[in-house]
């Protein structure tokens, strides 16, 4: 039988959470398609590796083996992953990020990072909703802009920015009129939301619960930032999204406004956590370095 690395985690996600709507959530996919995938490994094994009973899930004597041995399979997949792209590329450092990402910061990190290292290109990969965190867990990035929370168990995490939230309008919406609005200014109107990033992910942007312990008014699902602005423009909802947003996605149909009374966004700069790539260290160091002192390089 043949088992990719994929299979392997959803089972890890699965042991981990013992419970298949969280787990799905964490893996950004569909409850169902989890429940295939673990049936179809229990299937190809010949042996259950959960006890389901009712709404409980537990791990059979079979099941706990082998969640050791899939831990240290997936662990030796990424070293070993890690040691064919240092010993083979030409090279490239693959950047993960979602929407705007860390902003100017990103911009300045990858020429400052092409300035020392001229040989080497730099990729910025873009990904939907909360993605770049499984590109880099799956390994098809080396570092990874996230926006906090997220689920960077195993990965090596360093906040590195800090922008404020703001809120999409419309235009024309009256609120536009002001120049900061708070988040019960809000209260009426429906907000933008996707499936495919975790729902504690969602519910962080959507500031759920409310200060007064009400829920948002849920509108429109979007898959993109480009599906969520259009539904912005045309007046059917609202968004919540970081300052960057605005100067990248500046539009003269939608109004960026300050959000006063809430948490700001935290951006962490995430790689491997036992990576000893020379590149990803040095692009780790290059951020560091401007996030600390953005006006100074060496």
């Amino acid at each position: 039988m043949d088992v990719d690395t994929r299979t392997l985690r959803y089972f890890v996600e699965l042991a981990e959470q013992l419970n298949f709507t969280r787990a799905a959530e964490r893996l950004f996919i569909s409850q169902p398609s989890l429940s295939r995938r673990i049936r179809r490994l229990e299937e190809d094994l010949r042996t259950p590796l959960f006890e389901r009973t009712g709404r409980e899930v537990l791990l059979t004597p079979a099941g706990k083996a082998f969640l050791i041995a899939a831990r240290q399979l997936i662990s030796d997949w990424h070293a070993a992953q890690q040691t064919a792209r240092a010993a083979g590329r030409s090279r490239a450092l693959r950047v993960g990020f979602s929407a705007s990402g860390a902003g100017p910061l990103a911009t300045q990190a990858y020429a400052e990072f092409m300035r020392r290292q001229p040989s080497v290109r730099v990729e910025p990969k873009r990904f939907d909703w909360g993605g770049e965190v499984l590109a880099l867990h799956e390994g098809w990035v080396d570092v990874a802009f996230v926006w906090l929370p997220a689920r960077t168990i195993g990965l090596r995490t360093e906040i590195v920015s800090v922008e404020q939230r703001m809120v999409g309008l419309p235009a024309w919406h009256p609120l536009a009129e002001h120049d900061a609005v708070s988040i019960r200014d809000l209260a009426a109107e429906p907000i933008m939301w996707t499936r495919r990033a975790p729902r504690e992910w969602v519910d962080w942007w959507a500031v759920n619960p409310r200060p007064d312990g009400s829920e948002p008014i849920w509108g429109p699902e979007n898959d993109n930032v480009e599906e969520m602005l259009e539904h912005v423009a045309s007046g059917a909802a609202i968004c919540i999204s970081p300052e960057s947003m605005s100067a990248n996605y500046g539009r003269a149909d939608i109004a960026w406004r300050l959000i006063t009374d809430i948490a700001p966004l935290r951006i962490a700069l995430c790689t491997p956590a036992e990576t000893s790539d020379p590149l990803i260290m040095t692009f780790a160091a290059v951020v560091r370095q401007l996030a600390t002192n953005p006006t100074r390089t060496s």
